[in-house]
Formats: structure tokens, C-alpha cells, sequence
């Protein structure tokens, strides 16, 4: 006998009452007093850890093209036949957001494992 799909969605999710998939009246979810306060600390504490993260993303994509300005000279270097800018465009940014991304989950992740 073939097994028939099915969607399993939260009955709480707004996805699961715009597709009408649920039959009851939709309520957010309501915390208690003392659970709101630490939801909201640790919501200004992740907020805060993320705006240094994002500053430190403007300030690689920002200041890597104010390097090139005032050093010209590294259009003039070059590796294997490549503009050393060139290579620093490629080589820096993308490994330096992948560290920033995994270093700003870590940071996201600590106050949530110590309460």
C-alpha cells in the first residue's frame, strides 16, 4: 500500500493559518512575566553582539577599497600575473564573512546556554 504525503505544519505558525490548515483560532503565543523579561534581555543582549558583528562587516567592505586608494602600489604588485588587489578582493572578504557569520552564531548561542 503506498504511504500518502503529508504537510505537517505548527497550528500556531502564521504559514499554517494563511494556508488554512488550521481549524482554530490563531492566538500568539502569550509568556509569563518572568519569561518575557529574559526572552527581552536575551533578545537586547543578541542585538547588541549583532550590531558589532554587521559593523565589522561594513568596515571589511568598506575599508578594503579605502586600502587600494591609499596604496595604489598593489595594482602594480603582482601574483602570478594577477594584481595583488585583485587577489585580496577575492581572497579576503569571503573567508573573513564566513568567519564574522560562524563567530557571531557562536556569540548569538551563549547567552542562550547560560540561562
Amino acid at each position: 500500500m503506498p504511504h500518502r504525503r503529508v504537510a505537517v505544519t505548527s497550528p500556531q505558525t502564521r504559514l499554517a493559518h494563511a494556508r488554512r490548515r488550521s481549524r482554530a483560532r490563531w492566538r500568539a503565543p502569550r509568556l509569563d512575566p518572568k519569561d518575557a523579561e529574559q526572552a527581552l534581555a536575551l533578545f537586547r543582549i543578541q542585538r547588541r553582539r549583532a550590531i558589532v558583528a554587521v559593523a565589522w562587516l561594513f568596515a571589511l567592505v568598506l575599508l578594503l577599497p579605502l586600502v587600494f586608494a591609499v596604496w595604489p602600489v598593489l595594482d602594480a604588485v603582482r601574483l602570478i600575473g594577477i594584481p595583488l588587489s585583485w587577489v585580496l578582493v577575492v581572497a579576503v572578504p569571503f573567508p573573513a564573512m564566513v568567519f564574522l557569520a560562524l563567530w557571531q552564531l557562536r556569540r548569538a548561542e551563549q547567552p542562550e546556554d547560560q540561562s
